[in-house]
């Protein structure tokens, strides 16, 4: 544009001017002290808008675009092709000349909103200081002719004030003088240049800095419940979509169900500007034609309290049925970071307090916890590096069962410093605590750097301990050590009797792979604890056949006293004697751990080949691609029951040698809890049977347990023995469990911390 012309922008600002000096002045000086504007839109309504949904409606949302980048997003108004949606957004521009792009979306649910329509909204001809009402004639590119409807709007330029100068101003206030119009605009002009990198910079800073993310919605998606069938067969194969603002994610799809198992887990970022409400529909998969769907719920996120996981089950608004979510808020470092010294064990006061509440004289309230864990995540050295930079945005992931937590991102360093207190209510005290560590990436899911478990009984409290990360199968060590100090307060009693119930089940596991090394180690533990079984019987046949006649005849003796004289209660009283001699004579848990490091050993990690269903179904896929249809279901049926006959054999392996290893460490006093536990139920069965008759006891039993439906109707039937077990490691859990040495150069700093009496 020649410079002896007027832009159209500043010519209805020459006219005001002439009409008052004063006032030209103000306009010249708010125009020469900023070089960027402010665009204040009022988003008020539309009209006749396009159809887009089948039901004759659609489900409309705006987004403004200023050079390709979206910088402001409405609310989604369901249903409606003439919504009212009375909302303000400020936009900073520093090119008046380039419109804002204004675009309307149905919000479909999918992974791809339909368009309904877009429209430019011209800026350089709004005058400064003055609300223009503005109607927007929606268009489509590939239809120029189709009618779309109308948007409402109402526009108000005003230039942005710049500190620096507003500074200077208050300093020392400048005397102006009115100068020719058009010499202003050509100065302004000059000006504008010469600054335009710096306020293309800093424009770029306000945009990014309000994108930034202030808080992570962990959520773990678990069932669905009596949701409504949707196929002839009277069945859905449902799956489920979450959307947060311009965040998605779907689920997988769970075929013939109305009660869904998915058990999946994500994290969505929480912004400011989209309001916190988690959109959830559920849809029923048909193949060849659109998906059916099933309902719909919202979640405000804004209403849960952060550092807490929610269990939550929200009933789907439009029809029957409801679905179950585990939901995590965690704000990110610019929010808010726990500060040590507050945390709640640091304060003497409410120590006591925590103390008291899980005092053996509070061992029968109806309090539902045991205890409570307070982890502190101070620092990590010497961490893998997982950028091209040579370095990480490493962040921490604590698990405690179905609870989750994670620290904020410290961004480009490979020691990172935390330095944030979690605290965990403690419902069953054998409890393993997961700490894991995570590379934060952007464009796809964290890489993961490594990891560590620590039994919650194995805690030594006010300890700063070194924890040596290890890989993801937990067998070796990969690079770093991180440092925390744990707390763990909770009631004896109420623990001993939690271990003779149910344990909680985690929602969120790994799926069952096929393992060729898998298999083998599960074979090789269960051919170890036969091999035992066949030692010991060897041993008793060896006294039948009088191999050694000293060992032969004591053997005998032993038989006569024992058989003479047996009584009931010798049965547990010969276990608890066994317990004893375990105690202070045996150190067979360094046998069991050599034993259990052969059997690692024997099985090459390298060779592994782990395949999990769907790889192996796209690698049949491929190999089979020119088949007919049905022969490749066939094939694909017969493949995925293959793969069901070896989880299952190695599922029933593992449980096997799990049972036979829990019994024996159980005996061997690797959890001092648990075999104290043993120690105190076998004295007292030992006194029961020694001064209360056999057939009391045996009709106590049986109208406990005829009566125990009739007393509870709504108690999970279940077995103390097994529920006991299940609370001991196997030899594979103690190999995980076992912390690994550090290097003599990388020696943990330890520091006991005095507790409050």
């Amino acid at each position: 544009m020649p410079p002896w012309r007027t832009p159209s922008l500043w010519r209805p600002l020459v006219a005001g001017c002439c009409r008052s000096p004063g006032s030209s002045v103000a306009a010249d000086r708010a125009l020469s002290s900023s070089g960027m504007f402010k665009v204040e839109v009022e988003l008020k309504r539309g009209h006749n808008l396009a159809i887009r949904d089948r039901g004759g409606s659609s489900d409309p949302y705006v987004k403004i675009k200023l050079g390709g980048k979206e910088v402001y997003r409405s609310r989604t108004i369901h249903r409606n092709l003439n919504p009212v949606w009375d909302e303000k957004t400020t936009i900073l521009v520093e090119c008046l000349s380039e419109p804002l792009l204004v675009k309307v979306f149905d919000y479909d649910f999918a992974l791809h909103d339909d368009f309904m329509g877009a429209a430019p909204l011209q800026l350089d001809s709004l005058e400064l200081h003055r609300m223009v009402p503005v109607t927007l004639l929606l268009k489509d590119p590939q239809c120029p002719d189709e009618d779309l409807g109308t948007l409402e709007l109402s526009v108000t330029l005003r230039p942005k004030d710049s500190p620096v100068e507003e500074r200077r101003d208050a300093a020392a206030p400048t005397t102006y003088r009115l100068k020719p119009y058009v010499n202003k605009t050509m100065l302004l002009r000059r000006s504008w240049r010469r600054t335009s990198k710096q306020q293309a910079q800093r424009l770029a800073e306000l945009h990014r800095k309000s994108q930034l993310w202030r808080g992570i919605a962990n959520i773990a998606l678990i069932e669905g419940r009596n949701l409504i069938p949707m196929d002839s067969n009277g069945l859905s194969d449902p799956y489920v979509k979450f959307r947060l603002g311009h965040q998605k994610y779907r689920s997988k799809t769970v075929s013939k169900t109305l009660c869904p198992q998915w058990r999946e887990q994500f994290d969505l970022h929480l912004y400011e500007e989209t309001g916190g409400v988690l959109e959830i529909t559920v849809w029923d998969r048909d193949t060849g034609r659109r998906d059916d769907f099933i309902g719909r719920c919202q979640l405000d996120l804004s209403s849960l309290a952060k550092e807490h996981t929610h269990h939550l089950e929200l009933p789907l608004q439009e029809c029957q049925g409801s679905v179950v979510l585990l939901v995590t808020l965690t704000a990110s470092a610019h929010v808010s970071i726990a500060d040590l010294s507050v945390t709640p064990l640091d304060d003497p006061q409410e120590r006591r307090d925590i103390q008291k509440r899980y005092s053996l004289t509070k061992s029968f309230s109806n309090v539902k916890d045991v205890g409570v864990v307070q982890v502190k995540v101070t620092r990590a050295e010497g961490l893998m590096a997982a950028d091209v930079t040579g370095k990480s945005d490493p962040f921490c992931v604590l698990e405690l069962n179905n609870d989750r937590l994670q620290t904020h991102t410290v961004y480009k360093n490979l020691n990172p410093e935390w330095n944030k207190a979690f605290t965990f209510n403690v419902k069953d005290v054998h409890s393993v605590l997961e700490v894991s560590v995570f590379d934060e990436d952007r464009d796809r899911s964290a890489d993961f750097l490594g990891r560590v478990v620590i039994p919650l009984l194995s805690v030594r409290n006010g300890e700063i301990k070194g924890y040596v990360l290890k890989n993801k199968e937990l067998t070796g060590p990969t690079k770093g050590t991180i440092y925390l100090e744990i707390d763990v307060i909770y009631n004896t009693v109420k623990a001993a009797l939690r271990s003779l119930v149910p344990a909680e089940k985690k929602y969120i596991e790994e799926e069952p792979k096929v393992s060729k090394n898998l298999l083998q180690q599960n074979f090789l533990r269960v051919k170890r604890c036969i091999m035992v079984l066949f030692s010991y019987g060897s041993y008793i046949n060896s006294c039948f056949e009088w191999e050694s006649v000293q060992r032969s005849l004591l053997s005998f003796m032993v038989f006569v006293l024992v058989v003479w004289n047996f009584q009931l209660f010798m049965l547990p009283l010969s276990l608890l004697l066994l317990l004893v001699w375990n105690y202070f004579f045996s150190s067979s848990w360094d046998a069991a751990d050599a034993s259990m490091d052969a059997v690692f050993q024997s099985v090459d990690e390298e060779e592994d080949k782990e395949v999990r269903r769907p790889p192996v179904a796209a690698a049949a896929s491929d190999g089979c691609a020119s088949a007919q249809d049905s022969e490749h279901r066939s094939f694909m049926d017969k493949l995925h029951a293959i793969q069901d006959v070896f989880i299952s054999v190695q599922s029933a392996l593992d449980q096997v040698a799990s049972h036979g290893e829990r019994i024996k460490n159980t005996f061997n006093w690797t959890v001092p809890f648990l075999s104290l536990l043993a120690i105190a139920t076998f004295s007292v069965a030992t006194l029961l049977l020694y001064f209360v008759p056999l057939r009391y006891l045996v009709l106590a039993w049986g109208v406990n347990k005829f009566t125990k439906k009739l007393r509870n109707p709504y108690r999970i039937d279940n077995n103390e023995l097994l529920d006991f077990l299940s609370r001991v490691p196997s030899d594979v859990q103690v190999m995980q469990y076992r912390p690994l040495k550090m290097d003599p150069g990388q020696s943990p700093c330890k520091r006991r911390r005095p507790h409050p009496s």
